[in-house]
C-alpha cells in the first residue's frame, strides 16, 4: 500500500494536456499516488466514488467544477487544493472555506504573461503602431497619416497604471527600462513606500488620468470596481492617450467606451471586453483606434506549465511541512481578483 497521499488531477481534457507533459507528471507521480487514472473532469461521476473516498489533494485547472458541499461530501479526506490557473473564485464555496481546505493558486506565475503583453502594448501604443497600422490599410501609399495620431516615442513618457495587483507591480517595474519614464499608481490600498520601490508614485485617480500618454489597468473585479472606467473617467484622459486593458472587461463600461473612442480622440488596446466577445454590432470592431485581441494576455499553450510548475512547488513545500508561496485564504477574495 502506497504511503503517499492519494491525488486526482481535475480539469478539461484540453487544458489537461497542454498543463501536464511526460516530464510534470513523472514529477507529480513521484509526490503523490495517482493511482490508475490521474486525470478526471468531473467530480460526479458514480464510478469515482471509491476513488473520491480516499482522495486528500486535488491538483485543479480550468475546467474544475465548483467544489460545493454535494461534492466534498464524496471527499471525506479531502485536505489541499493546489489550482494551477489563476483565481480560485468560479470553484471554492463556503462549504470548501468551513472543512479548513488549503488552497493554492497560480496567479503570480500567470502574472508573468499578461505583464509582459502589457508592457509591450505600452511601448507599441507609444508609437501608434497598432493604430497606424490600420490606417495604412485605409491611406496606403499617403503616410501623411502619420501626424494625425499625436506625438510619437516613448522617450519621457508619463505610464498610468490602475491598481498595484502583482501584475500592475510587475508592469510598473518593466516601464522603468524606459527612458525618462514617469510611471504613476492610482490603487486606495496600496502601500505608498512599496510603490515607490517598483519604480512608481502613488496617486489619485483623477489625479493620474489627465497626465498620462498610457493608462493600463490591474484592478480586480469586483462590484466596486465595475465600470470604475466610465464617461468621467475617459473624458478625463488626455488627446491621444492610449487606455489598455488586460484585466477584465467589467472594469471598463463599454457603452461609454464606444461612444469616446468614436470621436478618435483617444485609442483603445483590449485584450478583456465586456461581453467577451463583444456582439458583432459593437463599433468597437470597426474603429481604427480600437485594437481588440481575443483575451490572448495571460497563460496560453506552454506558458500554462509555468502554474503547473508552482502548483508541484507548494505541493513540495505541503508535503514537507514548510510555508506555501501562493497560499489562498478566504479574505483575499475581496481584494482580489
Amino acid at each position: 500500500m502506497s504511503l503517499k497521499p492519494q491525488a486526482l488531477l481535475v480539469m478539461n481534457s484540453g487544458t489537461f494536456a497542454d498543463q501536464f507533459d511526460s516530464t510534470r507528471l513523472e514529477r507529480l507521480a513521484g509526490l503523490v499516488d495517482l493511482g490508475d487514472e490521474p486525470w478526471t473532469d468531473s467530480l460526479d461521476a458514480p464510478e469515482l466514488a471509491d476513488r473520491l473516498e480516499e482522495v486528500e489533494i486535488l491538483l485543479t485547472s480550468w475546467g474544475v467544477p465548483q467544489l460545493n458541499a454535494e461534492r466534498l461530501e464524496r471527499m471525506p479526506k479531502l485536505r489541499a487544493v493546489f489550482h494551477c490557473a489563476g483565481t480560485v473564485r468560479s470553484f471554492v464555496s463556503e462549504e470548501l472555506w468551513d472543512r479548513g481546505i488549503t488552497v493554492t493558486n497560480g496567479a503570480d506565475a500567470n502574472a508573468i504573461p499578461v505583464a509582459e503583453f502589457t508592457f509591450a502594448s505600452i511601448v507599441l501604443a507609444g508609437k501608434k503602431a497598432h493604430v497606424l497600422a490600420n490606417d495604412s490599410r485605409t491611406f496606403r501609399e499617403d503616410w501623411s497619416y502619420i501626424r494625425d495620431r499625436g506625438e510619437l516615442g516613448n522617450i519621457g513618457r508619463v505610464v498610468g497604471v490602475i491598481g498595484f495587483s502583482r501584475i500592475g507591480r510587475r508592469v510598473v517595474q518593466l516601464v522603468q527600462q524606459l527612458q525618462d519614464v514617469t510611471c504613476l499608481v492610482s490603487d486606495p490600498y496600496a502601500d505608498p513606500l512599496e510603490v515607490a520601490a517598483a519604480g512608481g508614485t502613488l496617486v489619485t485617480l483623477p489625479e493620474l488620468l489627465p497626465v498620462s500618454d498610457v493608462v493600463t489597468i490591474h484592478a480586480p473585479a469586483l462590484p466596486e470596481t465595475r465600470n470604475m472606467i466610465s464617461t468621467a473617467e475617459l473624458s478625463a484622459m488626455k488627446d491621444h492617450a492610449t487606455l489598455i486593458n488586460t484585466a477584465r472587461g467589467s472594469l471598463v463600461d463599454t457603452a461609454a467606451l464606444e461612444k469616446e473612442c468614436a470621436t478618435g480622440r483617444i485609442t483603445a488596446l483590449l485584450d478583456v471586453t465586456e461581453p467577451e466577445p463583444l456582439p458583432a454590432e459593437s463599433t468597437l470592431y470597426d474603429l481604427p483606434n480600437v485594437i481588440l485581441t481575443p483575451h490572448i494576455a495571460g497563460s496560453l499553450g506552454t506558458e500554462t506549465r509555468r502554474m503547473s510548475d508552482a502548483a508541484l512547488d507548494d505541493l513540495e513545500r505541503y508535503l514537507a511541512g514548510k510555508d506555501l508561496l501562493a497560499q489562498v485564504v478566504h479574505a483575499d477574495l475581496g481584494l482580489s481578483a
